[in-house]
């Protein structure tokens, strides 16, 4: 009877040592995932992605203005655009985010869509904190969202990037609710095809930093719904008059002149 109750607990010490073992095991797996970046954008296809086309329902992209060219996620015009008319479009990511840091790498091409509005030459952006797609208009030019404004130079001229737009929202900056539309970055200008890499850090509904070349170029806090925009205030009322924004879409941008991204990633982040 001792010898098999001696034998049982030296079974059981050994399980309880395997368990430890495997629990250590499993530990080590998911910290070496912390700080990995998740890719976003396979480079085969838009697996994941959606498209919102402004006069189209969720989901239509007649012209192929969002496609995958070579590797590369492209937006481009050359594909049944007489004319931009204003048909802004959104490629929406099928999971909303939190807390993270993005990092993208694109460059811009060559021929502005003929009608495209002239500021928006060498302009796209990435849409963060964003809305619902499903709860946007068919006419409805932009998501209510964060903006971080992609801007390429004209090959003479100072043109900042990753600024901040704020279609149907505001922040706090400095400590006071900041209400203008757009506001410039410190970054350098960019010019010509080159590939840029920018990253966006975002701590919910607390501090949200653009970053180029390791550098913080812009810095806020606190993005919330702008009470003042009547679908913002419609947000607002579904969202039982919550303003603040602690997550939300992320979309890539076309605005009338091509772009490509060759990596959109993300790397979650602790709350």
């Amino acid at each position: 009877m001792k010898l098999h109750r001696l034998f049982s607990f030296a079974l059981l010490l050994a399980l309880a040592s395997v368990g430890s073992l495997r629990a250590e095991e499993n530990e080590a797996q998911d910290s070496g995932k912390e700080g990995e970046w998740i890719q976003l954008f396979n480079g085969k296809d838009l697996t994941g992605w959606t498209p919102k086309i402004r006069y189209h329902e969720l989901g239509e992209d007649p012209n192929n203005t969002f496609r995958v060219e070579d590797g590369l996620l492209t937006v481009s015009y050359d594909k049944g655009y007489d004319k931009f008319n204003e048909t802004f479009g959104h490629l929406f990511y099928e999971k909303p985010f939190s807390n993270y840091r993005m990092r993208v790498e694109y460059r811009f091409l060559d021929g502005q869509c003929p009608g495209g509005p002239g500021w928006a030459y060498r302009n796209s952006g990435v849409m963060i904190h964003g809305e619902d797609p499903k709860t946007m208009g068919k006419d409805q030019d932009f998501p209510a969202s964060i903006e971080v404004q992609i801007l390429g130079g004209n090959g003479k001229d100072n043109r900042t990037t990753s600024n901040l737009c704020t279609p149907g929202t505001n922040v706090v900056m400095d400590g006071k609710l900041f209400k203008p539309h757009c506001t410039s970055s410190t970054s350098k200008t960019y010019h010509g095809d080159q590939w840029v890499t920018a990253e966006i850090e975002v701590h919910g509904n607390g501090t949200i930093k653009h970053i180029l070349d390791g550098k913080v170029v812009l810095e806020y806090e606190k993005p919330q719904l702008d009470p003042s925009d009547a679908h913002s205030k419609e947000l607002i009322e579904k969202a039982g008059g919550e303003l603040m924004l602690s997550g939300g879409t992320i979309s890539l941008q076309s605005e009338s002149h091509p772009i490509q991204f060759r990596k959109v990633e993300i790397m979650p982040l602790d709350e």
